[in-house]
Formats: C-alpha cells, sequence, structure tokens
C-alpha cells in the first residue's frame, strides 16, 4: 500500500521512501531498528508507545520547500504579486515601493492633471485637479499595500491590487462645486420666529437639495483616477427644528414671552421690562444646521429700555484727555454701577414662559470703565500729528453753521484705540432734531434742499482730511456728487444717514485723539498720537472728461434753492507718505464729479 493514497502511481513515477524507526530516550521500550511497508500493511505492530515513523525524505524535502518558500514569499515588505495602478510593487521595501510607484505617478502625470469634467443638477464644467487638492497619498497607499492579504499562503501564490489613497481638500471641491451649481440649489428654508410689534411671525422649516461635501469628495475622488466623466449628487436636507418643534416654541415661549411685562428688582429699585422691549430682545437664531435656540439679547434690551435703566444703574465714565496748554492731559474716569447682563440674560429667559410670577432679581455689579487714565496715559498721544481747516460762511447764527458745531462737539475728545476702527456714524447716532440739528441745505436726487443735518458733510471733509494727512487708514468714505470750491478736490467726503458713513481705521500702534475746534468761520480738526512719518503730502493729476452745467427751472417755494452750476471732471490724487527720507506708501484716489445744474427757481422766460 502506499502512504497517501488508496491507488498506487506508475512505477516510475512512484518516489523511494526511506522510513527509519526513532525511538524517544528513556521510554523503557526495545528500540525498532528496521520497517517496512509490510510493518505499516497488517504486520506485526511494535508498542506505539515510545516510538515514532518519520518519512525522513518527504519530512525534510517539504520543510525545507516551505522554509525556502516562506523566505522568499515575506521577502520586503509588500506581498509579492500586489500591484498599485498596474504597477508591480510586491517584493520591495516600503522605501523601494514608495520610489516605484512615484515614478509611475510621474509617468501619468499628465493624465492626472486632466481638468475633471463633473456635473451637478444638469450643469456641467471641468475642475482642475490641483485646485482641489487632487493626488495621490503615496506613503497611505504603499502602508495599504504591505498590509494587503497577509497570509504566508496568499503571500505566496496570490496576487492582489490595491486600489490607490487618494485625498481631496472637501473645502475647496465644495467650493468649486457650488460655483458649478450656481443658484440652481434648493436650500433649505431655515425655521425662524421673529416679531412684527410683538406679534410673533414665522417661517416653517422645508428640506432642500444640497451638496455633502462628503459625498462629493468620494465619487470625485473615484472618477479622477478612472478619468470619466463624474456626476455628483445632491442630497435632500432637513432643518434639525421641526415643524412641530417650531409650533411648540411659539405656543410655550413666543407668544407668553410677550402676554406681560417682567419687573426686575434691584438694591436700588425696579424695573418693568414691559412686552415691546421684550420682543426687541427675544431671539430665535438658527445654526446651519437649521436648529433654534432661544436667547435674550441683553444689549437689545438696554437699547429698548432707554433711560429705564438710569433709575438703577449709575453707568461708568472712561478716562478723558484734553489739550491744555498745547499738551494733551488724561483725566481718570470713574467706574459704575450696572447689571449682571449674563445673569439677567438667562433669568429674563428662565420666566418668560410663564403666566406668573414674572419677576426676576437683578444683580447690580461693580463696572470699571472701559479706558482708565492709567492706559490713556500710555498710549504715546503726545503731540499734533496733522491738522485741517475748512472756512464756512453765514457766522454762528446760521443753522448749517450750527449743524458743523453740533457735530463737531460730539466728536471733540474721542480717544480710537490702536488697531480699532472709527465710524462717524456709529459714534453721533442719528442726527435729527432730537440731538439738536437743524435744517439746512442738503443734496437730495441731485439738487439742494433742506434736510435736517445740513453742513455735517463739512465737517466729515475736515475730519477725513484731519486722518489723511496724518497717515490713518482710509476704510469708506465718498466724495460729494458735485463739487465746491470749499474742499480739495478728490480728498473729501460727504455722509448721509444711516446709509453714507466716514470710517478710518487707527492702524498705528498708538492711540490717536481727535481734537475739534471751530470759530464763526472756520472748523478744525487736529489729529495727536505719535508721529511716525516725515510727510504726508497730496500730488494731483491734471483734470479731464470736463462737463458743463446745464440750466434747469424749478418750481419756486421754500424747498427751491437757486445755484450757479459748477463743471464737472474727473481727477487722481496721490497720497504720498514718506519716512526715513524715502516714500513708504502712495495711494490713488480717483472720483469723477457731475455737472452741477444751474437751477433757476421759476419758468423759463418766453
Amino acid at each position: 500500500m502506499t502512504l497517501y493514497g488508496e491507488k498506487s502511481p506508475p512505477a516510475d513515477d512512484r518516489p523511494t521512501v526511506q522510513v527509519t524507526a526513532v525511538t524517544w530516550p528513556d521510554d523503557g521500550s526495545e528500540p525498532v531498528t528496521a520497517a517496512t511497508p509490510g510493518d505499516l500493511d497488517g504486520g506485526p505492530r511494535p508498542p506505539r508507545r515510545g516510538r515514532m515513523v518519520l518519512a525522513a525524505g518527504i519530512t525534510s524535502g517539504v520543510l525545507a520547500a516551505v522554509a525556502g518558500a516562506g523566505v522568499w514569499a515575506y521577502a520586503g515588505d509588500v506581498p509579492r504579486g500586489t500591484t498599485v495602478l498596474g504597477t508591480e510593487l510586491g517584493g520591495r521595501s516600503r522605501a523601494d515601493a514608495d520610489r516605484e510607484l512615484r515614478a509611475e505617478l510621474d509617468r501619468r502625470a499628465a493624465t492626472l492633471a486632466t481638468p475633471l469634467k463633473v456635473t451637478v443638477d444638469g450643469r456641467t464644467a471641468e475642475i482642475n485637479p490641483a485646485d482641489v487638492g487632487l493626488t495621490v497619498d503615496v506613503p497611505a497607499t504603499v502602508a495599504a499595500a504591505a498590509e494587503a492579504d497577509a497570509h504566508p499562503v496568499s503571500r505566496l501564490v496570490g496576487s492582489r491590487t490595491v486600489d490607490p489613497v487618494v485625498t481631496v481638500d472637501e473645502g475647496r471641491l465644495d467650493d468649486a462645486l457650488r460655483k458649478v451649481l450656481g443658484a440652481q440649489a434648493q436650500g433649505m428654508t431655515m425655521p425662524a420666529i421673529t416679531y412684527q410689534g410683538t406679534t410673533p411671525k414665522v417661517v416653517q422649516p422645508k428640506p432642500g437639495l444640497a451638496l455633502n461635501p462628503q459625498r462629493s469628495a468620494e465619487v470625485v475622488r473615484a472618477g479622477w483616477l478612472a478619468g470619466t466623466p463624474v456626476t455628483v449628487p445632491l442630497v435632500e436636507t432637513h432643518p434639525a427644528t421641526t415643524p412641530e418643534e417650531l409650533d411648540r416654541l411659539v405656543s410655550e415661549l413666543a407668544k407668553p414671552a410677550v402676554a406681560a411685562p417682567v419687573t426686575v428688582r434691584t438694591s436700588k429699585g425696579q424695573v418693568a421690562i414691559p412686552p415691546a422691549a421684550i420682543a426687541k430682545s427675544l431671539r430665535f437664531g438658527a445654526d446651519k444646521t437649521g436648529k433654534l435656540t432661544p436667547s435674550v439679547d441683553v444689549k437689545r434690551l438696554r437699547a429698548a429700555l432707554g433711560d429705564k435703566l438710569a433709575a438703577i444703574e449709575v453707568p461708568p465714565k472712561d478716562a478723558t484727555m484734553t489739550i491744555a496748554g498745547g499738551r494733551p492731559t488724561a483725566k481718570e474716569g470713574r467706574s459704575g454701577q450696572q447689571l449682571d447682563t449674563a445673569a439677567l440674560g438667562r433669568d429674563l429667559l428662565a420666566v418668560l414662559p410663564k403666566a406668573d410670577g414674572r419677576e426676576v432679581t437683578g444683580e447690580l455689579k461693580p463696572t470699571p470703565p472701559q479706558l482708565t487714565g492709567e492706559k490713556l496715559a500710555g498710549l504715546g498721544i503726545k503731540e499734533r500729528v496733522s491738522t485741517f481747516t475748512t472756512r464756512f460762511t453765514g457766522g454762528m447764527a446760521s443753522s448749517r453753521s450750527q449743524n458743523i458745531a453740533t457735530i463737531a462737539r460730539k466728536v471733540d475728545g474721542t480717544v480710537v484705540l490702536p488697531g480699532k476702527t472709527f465710524s462717524l456714524n456709529g459714534h453721533t447716532g442719528e442726527r435729527g432734531y432730537a440731538q439738536g440739528y437743524r435744517d439746512a441745505p442738503v443734496i437730495l436726487d441731485g439738487k439742494l434742499v433742506p434736510g435736517v443735518g445740513g453742513g455735517t458733510s463739512q465737517f466729515t471733509t475736515t475730519l477725513f482730511n484731519a486722518t489723511y494727512y496724518a497717515g490713518l487708514e482710509d476704510v469708506e468714505h465718498k466724495p460729494h456728487s458735485y463739487w465746491f470750491d470749499r474742499y480739495p478736490a478728490v480728498i473729501e467726503s460727504t455722509i448721509f444717514w444711516p446709509s453714507l458713513d466716514f470710517k478710518f481705521r487707527n492702524n498705528t500702534e498708538y492711540g490717536v485723539l481727535i481734537d475739534t475746534s471751530y470759530t464763526s468761520s472756520t472748523i478744525t480738526v487736529s489729529i495727536w498720537s505719535t508721529k511716525i512719518y516725515d510727510s504726508v503730502k497730496t500730488e494731483y493729476g491734471p483734470r479731464r472728461n470736463i462737463t458743463t452745467p446745464r440750466q434747469i427751472h424749478l418750481t419756486p417755494g421754500p424747498s427751491c434753492i437757486e445755484t450757479n452750476g459748477i463743471n464737472g471732471f474727473t481727477q487722481d490724487a496721490f497720497r504720498v507718505i514718506r519716512k526715513g527720507g524715502a516714500v513708504v506708501k502712495r495711494e490713488k484716489f480717483t472720483w469723477r464729479y457731475d455737472a452741477e445744474p444751474r437751477y433757476v427757481c421759476g419758468p423759463k422766460s418766453s
């Protein structure tokens, strides 16, 4: 019989097998000196204990073969038979596999750089792979190849293809795909609760179709290597706050919140918050998922309460700086006592759903001034950096002159901290009758008409020039539609509440003090700080595109103001800033003035 099968192979195929008896030492049994096939096929059998019979020829051969194959299969870090992008990496070290894969990518560079065709909601465009960060992560790919099918038998006889690890910048890809999609995306309708007066107004949430950055990245990565056009899917998205939850917020909070006042009790007295003030300060903010979260905006609440808080609060006063004897002098501010706004917002939100017990306890906390005398003195406000004066007519009896003086007093002594932006509208607020302003000519719809606050543009121009010649950063300004010879051409600015503003930024490391003064015919603004430039000057280009005024007849009456007409033109002005004897900045300002018509109050003569 044979050792491994029931049928005997042909005689010329049969291997010669030598069988040797092996005796374990110290087993107490008799050794077997020889064995034949008959011993294993019905002949006398030796005792089982202590003896092992080995097919020495086969065992040693198989062991040797397996050992040799193991060495061969495990040569290198990457299993043999492993390919990436058709390149054999098997049997290589990680370093060699890395170099081979990079070489293959270099050979495919032109193909991989080919713009990828993408379709989003029926709109097709091409995306440059480099623009969205599409690339093969070589180290990650080699690591994946080294870990693939690590079983010894697979290493010995198998073959495998490993997909490259492709990366993409999801943010840049999403931006690019949004440009392809354009305005066609059906974004979610976010839930909202607002107030019209004290009546809640609701916007119901609705789902939308939108790009999903992760899903987009998946299909683009796959399509890039395949070199095939990609269709990027849109995913239906639903706001986190459901219609049912929205209705609950309205019935349980938004409506009861404005059903009655809330009383704030303090050690200095009490203040009633009326429903109108609650409606202005109760906010329902939606995050990007459409989840609504209620909160009390205490700044809005303060504004809505107006002077009511003055009965219980003492506001802090910032340190101030004045010019005395030609030198700036700091005057210390004072601390105040104000409501703890964080606690007030939290406690107020807790009682708003209630029908009864609508009271909260307000804690008055010491409130230091934002700007102390010590801080102000350390801002480097030590010298006059620039000054600018413009002239006006009519004396202080003129409403226009009084408006100029009013806004000048409002701005006088303002300190702008390093890095901060000053807004003239933000500083003065609305300039109406209640704030002390009067009717005077303003430009409206291209002609001069009476308007509250007329003349404040002259102060704005004066302030703009003072900051301009101090070298401060221009953030926002707009010259007049017509040029008036009391102002420098181009380097001037108008203002109108609330749409037209003047802003500058203190782009220095020092504080900036705005000092204003006026006479019956002049307005002057000076900037005090630490001088950092040698000089700031203006160089003008020639006037061009000259246009002449046309004559327009208006209906006579109190609102009709006659003018002589002014030529229109375009001109460039260059702010040239020098430091250390060299030009460090040259800024171009350009403006086109319309020709101001010659307005005549009355009909044309026949």
